[in-house]
């Protein structure tokens, strides 16, 4: 019997105008789809022009400048429209969605879905609801007391898997995807009997905790730093009356 981790899956990653899901923008995002472990991947590729100017800081990390996107870039309204059908297409297929950090780049996309489609991903997923693995989660869960950092480059060491041209979408999305293939062979024992959306909802239990624990610690060395308990997705920010 294949185990969900050498079966079906889709990653997703996005780069970013920022770090704040609530005000920065998407500059690209990546798609891809493999029906197999070491099969062929299917990958869709999205380039925005957001709209705003892109920080030097971001453009040091990704490559992609405001001249570049303006020129290249599609505008965000069809994008992310695209974007949140293909996604929800792959959930209604019934596999699995990877995504590193999920509650950063989905809950980015939603936004970008408020600010262009006045809508929202769960609009998106009402047929079919999300089913993520991410393996920032997974990997902090199941091997808690390694100390270190989890940036996907650091797991893709600590794993063994290659991350070749870190910062680009579709290859963090297929770094991603290996990862939690690499994490489910490793942890097999713990893993291989439960199913993608018993995970998922046991991820939603361990980041919770594993933000508490944070927070904690932030508190204890006087960071004023706020930690988000939720998982896959922030709950929308209540407007200030």
């Amino acid at each position: 019997m294949m185990h969900w981790f050498e079966g079906p899956l889709a990653a997703f990653d996005t780069e970013t105008t920022g770090v704040d899901v609530e005000e920065d923008r998407i500059v690209s995002a990546a798609l891809v789809v493999q029906d197999t472990a070491g099969g062929r991947t299917r990958v869709t590729r999205w380039l925005v022009n957001p709209g705003v100017p892109v920080p030097a800081g971001a453009t040091e990390i990704h490559g992609l400048t405001d001249d570049h996107l303006q020129r290249n870039g599609r505008w965000p309204a069809p994008v992310v429209e695209e974007i949140a059908r293909a996604l929800a297409e792959q959930c209604a297929t019934g596999r699995p969605l990877v995504v590193m950090n999920a509650p950063f780049d989905l809950t980015l996309l939603d936004r970008e879905l408020k600010r262009h489609r006045a809508s929202s991903l769960s609009r998106y997923m009402q047929n079919s609801p999300l089913c993520v693995l991410d393996p920032r989660v997974l990997d902090k869960h199941l091997d808690r007391y390694r100390k270190g950092r989890r940036t996907l480059t650091d797991l893709c060491e600590q794993y063994g898997v290659v991350l070749d041209g870190a910062h680009d979408a579709a290859a963090d999305a297929a770094a991603s995807m290996e990862l939690v293939r690499a994490v489910g062979r490793r942890f097999s024992g713990r893993l291989e009997r439960l199913t993608p959306a018993e995970l998922h909802t046991l991820q939603a239990v361990w980041h919770a905790a594993q933000a508490r624990g944070l927070q904690a610690w932030f508190a204890k060395s006087g960071t004023p730093e706020v930690v988000d308990p939720a998982w896959p997705l922030r709950p929308e920010l209540r407007a200030a009356a």
